[in-house]
């Protein structure tokens, strides 16, 4: 005699978080063999009882009608959200950890930078090349390296500082130490997440040397570049905490943190906002993407990563109108030459100068649309953590990023992009007008 089925021998149609995602299908489409070990899905119906029987077989049936390619059989079947979805067997979305981790690492780091962002002693050195360098580029580099060592061990880290110069300054490194010691995230679980605080100074230290590394095409390398735009952190503009994850070469997770963007994503550039950031205005974004996955952007917080919300570059159906950003260094862009393609592409408006990888950010979500970087002189050689992040929300975000000669950007040389000159991006719509008219500037040179 047949017993009742109980609710447990019932097959469980909401079991979706680690097998199916929310999608319903519509309409079954071919499928490639999935890498999925079949014994789950007749496990998951599977009961002693002869009702779940005839369903485990059924489920069987269709499973190998499936994996035959046959799904026009299956067409006229009532599908359960359980058994099917768009993609049938997908995989689950790739680089989460990753991607949590590193969004995580730079909102914790981005409380320490904006802490001393408005001291007025900001406890600056200069490096060797003259750049400077704050206790805040010490502080959050040692912070995010610290939890991406807490959560992937065996990965390298290109950052661009080290903890020389703090092992030097006996009064800097405990400075150093007691802003750091107290950085956390509002949310426990969160600042569990990413290591929680340092135990000591030496702790702090060899986290802030662990950006060592070489770089190269092979393996999981992270470009760090803790506050991008010193000079605008130093005057009081637009920076950024800067954070990619380059896997064999290629740009799998950007993540980048700006404190003194506008929230508001439809907000115009201004030619005031590299200068005073956006004053009066609410402020503060995490921009952020994974490879094949879009971009997105939230507000920055300091606890747990909030909603975010889909960016992409607005449409340009005029050239002319388009808003093209650039450095405030005349050091670090050639400023005439910008001005050059510009007039070549008929832009009267004057550039929106402002620092930092602020720019790739600002284009990605339509607040400007084209970013210049020409090289200043034929020998300089950008540095990756300058652009690995930027480089995949842009291209994400339904952009295009090259050098001056239309060649993507080539992240497998070490820790610079030496076979790279320069940096152009815009919209796919309009890049090819864009990267010609740079060819053009540049022909133009050669000539004289």
């Amino acid at each position: 005699m047949l017993r009742e089925q109980s609710r447990d021998d019932r097959p469980d149609c909401s079991l979706q978080s680690d097998i199916w995602p929310s999608d319903p299908v519509l309409e079954l489409q071919p499928m490639k063999r999935p890498n999925y070990p079949q014994a789950k899905l007749f496990n998951l119906c599977r009961s002693r009882d002869f009702c779940s029987i005839a369903l485990s077989s059924i489920v069987v049936l269709i499973l190998a009608l499936s994996l035959s390619g046959c799904p026009r059989i299956l067409s006229p079947l009532v599908t359960p959200r359980c058994l099917f979805t768009s993609s049938l067997f997908p995989r689950k979305m790739s680089y989460q950890q990753e991607l949590l981790v590193a969004q995580l690492a730079v909102q914790r780091a981005a409380i320490l930078t904006q802490k001393v962002f408005y001291e007025k002693t900001k406890g600056t050195l200069s490096k060797d090349d003259f750049s400077p360098v704050t206790k805040g580029d010490f502080g959050a580099q040692a912070l995010i390296i610290q939890a991406i060592r807490a959560n992937f061990p065996q990965d390298e880290v290109v950052g661009e500082e080290d903890a020389d110069s703090l092992r030097e300054n006996d009064a800097l490194r405990n400075e150093m130490w007691n802003l750091v010691k107290d950085i956390k995230l509002t949310d426990a679980e969160s600042d569990k997440v990413i290591g929680g605080p340092f135990k000591n100074e030496t702790e702090m230290l060899d986290a802030l040397d662990g950006g060592k590394s070489p770089g190269g095409p092979k393996g999981r390398i992270w470009a760090l570049d803790p506050i991008d735009g010193t000079k605008g952190f130093l005057r009081g503009g637009q920076y950024a905490v800067c954070l990619g994850l380059i896997e064999d070469g290629d740009v799998k997770v950007g993540v980048i943190g700006c404190p003194n963007l506008p929230l508001d994503d439809s907000a115009p550039l201004s030619a005031e906002i590299g200068q005073s950031g956006a004053a009066g205005t609410e402020t503060g974004v995490l921009f952020s993407a994974v490879k094949g996955q879009g971009a997105t952007s939230r507000p920055l917080s300091d606890g747990a990563v909030r909603e975010g919300k889909a960016i992409s570059m607005r449409p340009v159906t005029d050239i002319t109108k388009a808003c093209f950003c650039e450095g405030v260094e005349a050091g670090h862009s050639a400023q005439d030459d910008n001005a050059e393609v510009a007039r070549r592409l008929g832009i009267n408006s004057p550039s929106v100068r402002l620092d930092s990888q602020a720019k790739y950010c600002s284009i990605a979500r339509g607040a400007g649309d084209i970013y210049l970087r020409l090289p200043v002189r034929a020998d300089y050689e950008e540095k990756i953590w300058d652009h690995a992040a930027g480089d995949l929300i842009v291209r994400e975000a339904g952009g295009e990023v090259t050098d001056i000669t239309g060649n993507r950007l080539d992240f497998t040389k070490g820790r610079k992009l030496s076979a790279n000159r320069g940096v152009v991006a815009a919209p796919k719509s309009i890049f090819e007008q864009v990267i010609n008219a740079v060819r053009a500037v540049y022909a133009a040179k050669a000539s004289i």
